[in-house]
């Protein structure tokens, strides 16, 4: 894949490692979309994927895997965290993904006020970056690269936007579950995984120390740490696949 010099990305595609680990989410996430299960049976498969997902990336952030019963209060974490599931889900994704593709921090936004919710006592915050400075900018240039700012393959697009907005924390408050849905969100646009189907999740919650040092690599901005962070998280595509395909089997049982 050619990526012109100027890219942002650009440096990242010569560390060790990253391309093929690229290559191998790619190859597991296409593998998925053609399983006989997946065909037409997909908006099946994907709503028990978002679940599995939301469930995970609550577990990150100690929320419960829990789900409540009905007329019960479930735990805030994993609340906002299926909130935004169901906003990455059927319908719904096809009204947030344009929004997404043109405006990506309005969708943050969105993401933060779902996920939030519960986790916070003045509302008026919901849906607004911290006022420190840098924070603006630093979501500006996520933007730029979102809508087009780089050729870069869309996995390691979705690690550096997981993984900066992990860093920045922007919001203060779930920034964990916002960044894990805005790699599933990238994933998407991207073609990478157009219905949602993977769970990279699932694998982000069995390697939390692994994960949790991944960030510190990507933090530091050493060639070395973000090319771990980056190989880390095809990784856990390349898993969440897996997972899928536990799913697609299922339904086609």
């Amino acid at each position: 894949m050619s990526v012109p010099v100027t890219d942002p990305l650009r440096p990242l595609l010569d560390l060790p490692g990253v391309l093929d680990a690229a290559d191998r989410a790619r190859d597991a996430l296409g593998e998925v979309h053609r399983h006989k299960a997946n065909r037409r049976g997909w908006p099946q498969t994907a709503t028990e994927a978002s679940v599995r997902a939301a469930r995970a990336s609550a577990s990150i952030d100690g929320g419960s895997m829990e789900l409540p019963t009905p007329g019960t209060v479930g735990d805030p974490v994993l609340s906002g965290a299926l909130r935004v599931a169901q906003a990455l889900d059927g319908e719904a994704l096809t009204v947030i993904l344009p929004t997404w593709e043109r405006a990506p921090l309005q969708v943050l936004a969105r993401l933060h006020l779902l996920a939030a919710a519960d986790l916070v006592t003045d509302q008026a915050t919901l849906g607004r970056p911290r006022a420190d400075r840098g924070v603006g900018e630093r979501l500006d240039m996520l933007s730029q690269l979102v809508t087009g700012g780089t050729k870069a393959p869309a996995p390691v697009l979705a690690a550096v936007v997981h993984g900066e907005l992990l860093a920045l924390q922007p919001f203060g408050v779930a920034d964990g579950i916002v960044a894990r849905a805005a790699s599933r969100l990238v994933a998407t646009s991207t073609g990478l995984d157009p219905h949602n189907l993977g769970v990279p999740e699932v694998s982000w919650m069995r390697r939390i120390p692994a994960y949790r040092d991944g960030l510190e690599g990507f933090a530091a901005g050493t060639p070395e740490g973000v090319g771990s962070w980056v190989i880390l998280c095809c990784g856990a595509l390349e898993a969440g696949a897996r997972e899928a395909m536990s799913i697609a089997d299922a339904a086609a049982s």
